[in-house]
C-alpha cells in the first residue's frame, strides 16, 4: 500500500525517490526459504500420492485385479522391496510397472532430498523461531519500533534493552536481523517504508517509532507512513543534514536528531565543560548509572496534588527525587521551580533521582506511561 504525500512549498520531490522503488516482500528471506521448502515437500508428497493412485487404478481397472491387490502391488512396487508379481503381467503391464518404479524412485528421492536439506539447514528450527517471533510481535502493545539496526540503531537498541523497553527491530538486511536476533532482540526483516511492514509490527499499537535508517529519504518516508497509520505515535528520526532536519520535521517527526550536529555539539561541550557532560551522560543513559532523569505527567483526574505548590506537596521529602523543571500544558518551561511553583493538571515534571526515589515518586504521581520509571538493569 503506497500513498502519495504532499508537503509544503519548496519540498524537493527527489527526496522521496524511494517511493518509486519496487516493493519488497513482507516475508523475510528466511521465511521465503522456509515456505519454499514447505511447498516443495508438499508437492513431493502430492506427487507420490498421485503416482500411488495412478498405479492402483491401473492394476484395478486395466489389469482387472481386486482393489486390495492393486493397492498392495503399487505399494511394494514404489517401495522397491523386490516382491514378485501377485498375478501374471503382460508386456503392457510390465512396461507400466517399470515406469511406476522410476516415477516412485524420483518422487521419494525428491522428498528425501528436501527433507535432508531441511534438517541440515535447520529450516524446521527456523520455522519454529519465525512462528515464535510472530506471536511475540502480535502480542506487543504500547511498544517501540526501531527502524534500522546499523551503528546508530544498535546503540538505540542497547539503551532500550537497558531500560526494559519492549521494542521490535526492522531492517532490510538479513545480516542485521540475524545480529539482532543473536543478542535476543525481537527483529523483523523488511522495508520499513512499506505500510504492510509497519502494520505487521503493530504500528497501530505502538507508542513510539524511531527511524534510524541510513538514508534521509527512507527516514522521511517511514515517518510519513507511520504518522498516517497512527497519528498518535511519537516519531523520532535520524537526519544527516540540516535540510533533512527541516523536511523531517515538516513531514511529521516529533523530534529529529542529527548524529553529526549533535555529536559536534557534544564534543565541543566535552572539551569546554567536561564535568557537566560526564554528569549528563550518567543520568541520561540507562546503562551503568546510579542516577536517572525521568518525566512524569500530572493527571488531573488521579493526582491529589493538582493545585498545590511544591512546598505544600512535599514531593522532595516524600520521595527524595529532585524536580529539575516543569513544563506546563501550554508549553511553558520552568527550570528550577521554587517552592511557590504550583502544580497544575497536564504538567510534566522532569525529575532526577535514584531508581528507588523515582519509584517512590511514581507511586505519588501519574507517570507519563505505565513503564516509567523503569527499573535499572
Amino acid at each position: 500500500m503506497r500513498r502519495n504525500y504532499k508537503l509544503g512549498r519548496g519540498f524537493n520531490p527527489n527526496f522521496l525517490i524511494i517511493a518509486n522503488q519496487p516493493a519488497r516482500s513482507v516475508y523475510s528471506i528466511l521465511e521465503q526459504k522456509y515456505q519454499r521448502l514447505q511447498k516443495e515437500l508438499m508437492g513431493g508428497v502430492i506427487a507420490l500420492g498421485g503416482i500411488f493412485c495412478t498405479g492402483t487404478l491401473w492394476y484395478w481397472l486395466v489389469e482387472k485385479w481386486s482393489l486390495l491387490d492393486a493397492a498392495y502391488m503399487t505399494v511394494f512396487t514404489l517401495a522397491t522391496v523386490g516382491y514378485g508379481e501377485l498375478h501374471p503381467l503382460g508386456k503392457r503391464g510390465r512396461m507400466f510397472t517399470m515406469c511406476l518404479i522410476l516415477m516412485g524412485v524420483m518422487a521419494i528421492g525428491f522428498i528425501v532430498n528436501r527433507f535432508t536439506e531441511a534438517l541440515i539447514q535447520g529450516y524446521f528450527q527456523e520455522g519454529a523461531r519465525i512462528r515464535q517471533q510472530r506471536r511475540l510481535v502480535d502480542s506487543l502493545i504500547g511498544h517501540y519500533i526501531l527502524c534500522g539496526f546499523g551503528r546508530t540503531g544498535r546503540q538505540i537498541a542497547l539503551e532500550f534493552h537497558a531500560e526494559n523497553i519492549p521494542f521490535v527491530v526492522i531492517d532490510s538486511a538479513v545480516q542485521s536481523v540475524e545480529a539482532a536476533l543473536t543478542v535476543g532482540y525481537t527483529a523483523v526483516q523488511g522495508d520499513a517504508t512499506l505500510d504492510e511492514i509497519l502494520l505487521s509490527v503493530g504500528i497501530d499499537r505502538a507508542i513510539c517509532i524511531v527511524a534510524a535508517l541510513p538514508s534521509d529519504a527512507e527516514n522521511l518516508y517511514t515517518i510519513l507512513s507511520a504518522k498516517t497509520l497512527n497519528p498518535k505515535v511519537r516519531a523520532i528520526a535520524r537526519a544527516t543534514t540540516e535540510e533533512a532536519v527541516k523536511k523531517l520535521t515538516r513531514g511529521g517527526a516529533d523530534a529529529v536528531v542529527s548524529p553529526y550536529i549533535t555529536g559536534g555539539k557534544r564534543m565541543a561541550a566535552a572539551a569546554l565543560r567536561p564535568q557537566v557532560m560526564d554528569f549528563l551522560d550518567g543520568v541520561l543513559t540507562g546503562t551503568e548509572s546510579s542516577f536517572y532523569m525521568e518525566e512524569f505527567l500530572v493527571d488531573p483526574n488521579s493526582c491529589v496534588y493538582v493545585g498545590q505548590t511544591l512546598r505544600d506537596a512535599k514531593l522532595r521529602s516524600q520521595s527524595g527525587a529532585l524536580i529539575l523543571a516543569i513544563r506546563h500544558a501550554d508549553g511553558n518551561l520552568i527550570v528550577g521551580p521554587t517552592g511557590e511553583t504550583r502544580i497544575e493538571g497536564g504538567d510534566i515534571l522532569i525529575c532526577l533521582g535514584t531508581a528507588e526515589q523515582l519509584r517512590a515518586l511514581n507511586q505519588i504521581l501519574s507517570p507519563l506511561n505505565f513503564r516509567l520509571p523503569r527499573p535499572p538493569k
